[in-house]
């Protein structure tokens, strides 16, 4: 048998010199509350438990090895990291976990304008058709498996320290919303199977280098809300429903040698510009037939999660809820219609005893997002997401997970049409 030892000797990465795994526990955090953070100084004073920020691939890595930067010799390779976005990612991270914050980490591998990063970092059938600029993780290629496991080691190294002194990162969520990938994690066309096996290839080298560092480090996959359906808006190839995909990367694992992956789930709304997640006509109860997960049929995660088949050592997977947000309609109600539904979805996440985070995007409304206002506070007009004025929303996430959350949620019954949390199976 191939040990994890004999496996980073042969890729010339010395154990002695990484040093044992931190053996610290999975923290237990006292809230499920928690939002993508744009200014830390506000989400500690929210009162927020869990944290997610984006992590760029192509902003860390120096292909022409500035010995001013930190490195790490991998295969008889000094790979360096750039060390100006290092300290950055260091304030962020390490200002939050010393609150006892738990961080989650999103790893994202956008297209640079540098061609050698290009060149390392790009996935080989990646479009540079596709939207929003971002690729799928480059494992494939000897120098771009090498350049990805280099990072990952030495990150997981950094942030999984027992003196903290970088800061503690706990949760790694292996790029983003990955069924849809032509949009979010780029293959080009690509079969569910295909997609399947590149993209567990890449969660596994992830896994393994986090609980090289971490003896309870968490590893997740990213999905968006379309289950049994892919995304309408997407063609043949591009897009593929969340329940096949998971199922397919479940066999894929257990037939590689099954490890304990996690969920990070993004349950929006079926309309994003409708915030009102009650009136989902797609979320059905039935995780077999149900076209969509949105906040009205979130159980049927659990119980989809909770078979046999798809657990691991007879747990079942744990889920966060890494991204999600409710737009801000239009109108003299929209502020008060957005605040009601964070509500009902904190009252449906708290129902839910497998999801140990409800994390919020986003702090600020942004220019950037197709007209959506998914914000806790208005942006300064012309700007991009420069803070402008708290919505109500604000204060019922401020209170949520406080004595205060029943006098600061009553306000959002009316707006569902129902006199109590309790009936909100009736809202209309």
């Amino acid at each position: 048998m191939i040990t994890l030892g004999g496996l980073l000797a042969a890729r010339g990465l010395c154990l002695g010199a990484l040093g044992a795994a931190n053996p610290e526990p999975y923290p237990a955090p006292s809230s499920k509350k928690g939002l993508q953070v744009q200014m830390v100084d506000d989400a500690i004073a929210l009162g927020i438990r869990h944290a997610a920020l984006n992590f760029n691939l192509a902003q860390l890595v120096d292909p022409r090895g500035d010995t001013n930067n930190p490195g790490l010799e991998l295969g008889g390779r000094t790979h360096r990291f750039q060390r100006g976005y290092l300290e950055a990612m260091d304030g962020q991270i390490r200002a939050l976990s010393e609150r006892g914050i738990l961080v989650s980490l999103i790893l994202l591998n956008y297209e640079s304008g540098d061609p050698e990063v290009r060149r390392i970092l790009l996935h080989p059938s990646y479009s540079t058709n596709c939207p929003n600029r971002l690729s799928a993780f480059n494992t494939v290629t000897p120098e771009g498996r090498a350049w990805y496991e280099a990072s990952m080691a030495f990150l997981a190294e950094r942030w999984s320290r027992a003196d903290g002194r970088h800061g503690r990162v706990w949760n790694w969520i292996v790029g983003n919303e990955v069924n849809s990938h032509w949009f979010w994690s780029s293959l080009g066309l690509s079969t569910l199977e295909a997609f399947a096996a590149d993209y567990e290839r890449t969660v596994r080298l992830t896994h393994r280098a986090v609980r090289r560092h971490s003896e309870h480090g968490r590893v997740f996959l990213s999905l968006e809300h379309h289950w049994n359906i892919a995304y309408p808006g997407g063609k043949e190839g591009q897009v593929f429903p969340g329940r096949p995909f998971l199922e397919e990367f479940c066999r894929l694992a257990r037939a590689g040698g099954d490890y304990d992956w996690h969920l990070a789930f993004h349950p929006y709304p079926e309309d994003l510009f409708q915030p009102r997640s009650w009136r989902d006509a797609s979320a059905r109860p039935d995780w077999r037939t149900t076209p969509r997960i949105t906040f009205r049929n979130l159980r049927a995660l659990g119980e989809f999660l909770g078979r046999p088949e798809l657990q691991h050592r007879g747990s079942t997977r744990r889920v966060i809820l890494s991204e999600q947000g409710f737009h801000t309609p239009d109108g003299p109600d929209g502020e008060a219609v957005q605040a009601a539904a964070y509500c009902y979805a904190w009252h449906q996440v708290a129902a839910e005893p497998g999801i140990d985070a409800f994390i919020l995007h986003r702090h600020v409304d942004h220019a950037h997002e197709g007209g959506l206002r998914l914000g806790l506070w208005t942006r300064v007009p012309g700007s991009v997401a420069t803070p402008d004025r708290r919505k109500p929303i604000y204060d019922v996430f401020l209170k949520a997970d406080t004595a205060g959350r029943d006098a600061a949620f009553a306000s959002a019954l009316p707006v569902l049409g129902i006199g109590s949390w309790d009936e909100r199976d009736r809202a209309r």
